[in-house]
């Protein structure tokens, strides 16, 4: 395998495991402009995190989708997120013509605590968001802001999930950690909040939280692997924690802008040694019950591509722009074997 995962490879830990697509919660696609900001971030990022981050897969758009319908990906995310006021609804804007063109795409929403932020939280809701994305890090807002109250209870009524970066790997901001959230979900109990990274690096905090609330779910992006765990190892005394919240713990995977081939995150789950049925739940039946979507069974081509074969070849392919290539994995971290 070369440093771009071959579609073959993620087929075959699907065949292994016994579902027939993936549901990814966390991807990202945005305006190009802004998405070449975050990559410019991601390559000067090695001074703030203490290493390089290279993007695997610094591709064109339809290429990244390309990408992730072979896979085998059925369902996927356009994360977005603004960083100053008067961001959120543009970018919101932009999401909905994507998930528009991109049927496979979770119709995404993001918010900022401005003026007017539950007004376009409910037109977004209204006109078909299905999941929001807050980034506490990027934006530096606090969750209790009072300009978001009503956007919570508004999305706590709805039961529009709310993937959110409030751990705080791979920098600390003033309002990451689980204070805020927690104090946020003390006021909104029904919300349906998604810690992404697993709430990297704390991980016992949130797991904690996910147990004292019901609608806390937790993703996997970046967790388990071996550049995340060379920084922010998971505790392999809380490994038992996880098989509890199976039913709450969502695939996610960061794509495009990881710095490893896509199915090191695969194979890092299946190398916790919880079980084939942990991971369908994780890597395909959580999401599919979250998102209300129809059961695949028996779907040939869970993506909806005509050749495989030829997404196989463009995975392969490379691109004018690819980044540095990103180290392959040196194997799974297990908490039933050797680490």
């Amino acid at each position: 395998m070369g440093d771009l995962t071959d579609p073959a490879d993620v087929s075959r830990f699907r065949e292994r495991i016994g579902v027939p697509a993936l549901v990814d919660v966390h991807t990202h696609f945005m305006p190009d402009r802004v998405l070449r900001k975050v990559w410019a971030y991601f390559d000067s990022a090695g001074p703030l995190i203490g290493r390089e981050w290279p993007i695997t897969y610094r591709r064109a758009e339809d290429e990244r989708v390309a990408l992730l319908r072979a896979f085998g990906v059925r369902a996927f995310t356009s994360m977005l997120y603004p960083h100053k006021p008067g961001m959120a609804e543009w970018l919101n804007g932009w999401a909905a013509g994507f998930a528009a063109r991109t049927p496979d795409c979770l119709r995404t929403a993001t918010l900022f605590p401005e003026a007017g932020v539950e007004a376009y939280v409910r037109r977004a809701v209204e006109e078909g968001a299905r999941v929001f994305k807050a980034h506490l890090q990027v934006g530096a807002y606090d969750p209790n802001d009072e300009l978001l109250d009503g956007a919570w209870g508004l999305l706590a009524e709805a039961g529009v999930p709310v993937v959110t970066h409030c751990g705080s790997g791979p920098a600390p901001g003033a309002y990451t950690g689980p204070g805020p959230v927690g104090r946020l979900l003390a006021r909104h109990p029904r919300l349906r909040l998604v810690v992404a990274h697993m709430g990297m690096p704390e991980y016992e905090d949130f797991l904690d939280l996910a147990g004292q609330y019901g609608e806390v779910r937790l993703d996997t992006t970046m967790a388990f692997t071996d550049f995340s765990e060379a920084m922010a190892p998971f505790p392999r005394e809380a490994g038992a924690r996880l098989a509890d919240l199976g039913d709450r713990i969502l695939l996610g995977s960061d794509f495009p802008n990881i710095p490893y081939p896509y199915v090191h995150q695969l194979e890092a789950l299946e190398g916790l040694g919880l079980g084939e049925e942990w991971l369908r739940a994780v890597c395909h039946d959580n999401g599919a019950r979250l998102f209300g979507l129809t059961d695949p069974a028996g779907l040939a081509d869970p993506a909806g591509l005509a050749d495989l074969a030829e997404q196989a070849d463009l995975a392969q392919a490379g691109s004018p722009d690819q980044g540095p290539g990103a180290p392959g994995p040196t194997g799974p971290r297990g908490f039933s074997g050797n680490s």
